[in-house]
């Protein structure tokens, strides 16, 4: 049972690359190592980061967003998650006030802290400062009088002398200083072209990082003083109840036409790693029995498929092993073929195409995919504009394109969204029961594509 005063944070920094990232993930292992339940959360649409969370905290990582799901789902959204815990530790996104371009706060870290009325703990970049440290923090505190700012941690710190004068400065301007971690210990994370190493690829790597980060945190903060603040936070504003993917599903709707348990196929395994987990509980709450399967080491699709779900992640990364397993690229064509339906976002819109990069893929859609130089980055409001499996035309969904690749479409397929901000175009393919477009949505704010994609794979 989960009531609106569980215990919470918001780990936020004035930039990217402050180490709140480091800081979040290694406050959460270590609370979970003294013994409590963590809830670990993440704004804004990042996949990479709640899967370091969920590592450290043994329990899924979940994404607010107030973009992608509106400012009403965040709170429920955030009372879901933190369902059966003792803390909730949440890790802001970019700056403290960043959000959607051209939006204002919405989507920020700032706003979902209002939305939580969760206190903030600023993380600090501190290898070049010292007394200029007061100014920054004093202007974090009194820009937005709303968000509570009620402690700094200085990250990057180089000597006692350094930490005297940043704690000084600090004291100045009323703000707590509650960890200081130093620059020499600090904990080396891999990146590439599109952020972090995702911890499925990583294996006992991604271990040792993350306990590293909890050592380095333990070692360096003052657990007793952030866990007494996240306790001061008291209710959340609004009297919101835990969001629900929906009542238990019906004898009939769980069970196919001929009687079997209606399966959906969802792709993980190192390839294909983004994936919120309200997808699944949405497809489970809708009837389908969900099974995973990783294209990267089975040969056939899981036995009795009716539908198949391929998200994000790095299929450019694996290529060449994805398109050596010629079984499973074949079961995907037929499957496609065959009308069953498909929803494929950004990565599985790759896999799905005739190749990448000129390595053979599933051959579903006629198109061809390629890496490029150019990194296509942003939220997106988009419209149905062709009826599919997933979304009747008109149904109005935002999200999120985070890519560096590029597609050049044959000829056949009617287009799956169109966009209608930042710019007006068309995107996407829907060809028989596929759906499969660059754009990543969050489907907590629009409940019914899940059990449309549902009802699809029981009558198709």
């Amino acid at each position: 049972m989960v009531t609106s005063a569980v215990p919470r944070l918001v780990i936020a920094a004035p930039s990217s690359g402050s180490g709140k990232t480091t800081v979040a993930t290694g406050l959460m292992a270590a609370l979970a190592a003294r013994g409590l339940a963590v809830s670990p959360h993440k704004v804004g649409p990042d996949y990479i980061d709640p899967g370091y969370h969920a590592l450290a905290t043994g329990r899924v990582g979940r994404n607010l967003d107030a973009y992608l799901c509106g400012t009403q789902l965040v709170a429920p959204l955030f009372l879901h998650g933190a369902r059966g815990c003792d803390i909730a530790v949440v890790e802001g996104v970019m700056g403290l006030y960043d959000g959607a371009a051209g939006e204002g706060e919405l989507a920020s870290t700032a706003q979902v802290a209002k939305l939580l009325g969760a206190p903030v703990v600023l993380v600090v970049d501190a290898s070049s400062q010292a007394r200029s440290v007061a100014a920054l923090v004093h202007g974090f505190v009194s820009w937005d009088p709303e968000v509570r700012v009620g402690g700094v941690i200085l990250n990057k710190v180089g000597s006692d002398r350094h930490e005297a004068l940043l704690r000084e400065a600090s004291d100045s301007v009323g703000v707590p200083v509650l960890g200081v971690l130093r620059r020499a210990r600090q904990v080396s994370t891999p990146s590439r072209h599109l952020g972090l190493v995702p911890v499925a690829e990583r294996g006992t790597e991604a271990v040792e990082a993350v306990e590293a980060m909890a050592a380095l945190v333990a070692d360096g903060c003052d657990l007793e003083a952030l866990v007494g603040l996240a306790r001061a936070a008291g209710p959340l504003p609004g009297g919101f109840a835990p969001w629900t993917p929906g009542p238990a599903p019906t004898h009939d709707l769980a069970r196919s036409d001929k009687g079997s348990p209606l399966r959906v196929a969802v792709a993980g395994g190192a390839a294909f790693t983004f994936s919120y987990a309200e997808h699944t509980e949405l497809l489970a709450a809708a009837g389908a029995e969900v099974v995973t399967f990783d294209p990267l080491r089975d040969e056939e699709l899981p036995e009795g498929t009716a539908g198949l779900v391929v998200g994000g992640g790095f299929p450019e990364v694996y290529a060449a092993e994805l398109s050596a397993n010629e079984p499973l690229r074949k079961a995907v064509a037929e499957l496609a073929l065959s009308g069953a339906p498909v929803a494929a976002e950004c990565a599985g819109l790759l896999y799905l195409c005739r190749e990448l990069d000129g390595m053979p893929m599933c051959g579903v859609l006629d198109a061809s995919a390629r890496m490029s130089q150019r990194l296509t980055l942003g939220y997106r409001d988009a419209v149905a504009v062709s009826d599919s499996a997933l979304a009747a035309a008109g149904t109005r969904m935002r999200g999120h394109e985070f890519h560096r690749t590029a597609v050049e479409p044959g000829a056949g397929a009617a287009p799956a969204w169109g966009m209608r901000a930042p710019e007006r175009r068309v995107e996407g393919f829907v060809e028989r029961g596929v759906h499969a477009s660059y754009l990543h949505t969050h489907w907590a704010s629009e409940p019914g594509v899940a059990r449309r994609f549902v009802e699809r794979c029981r009558t198709s």
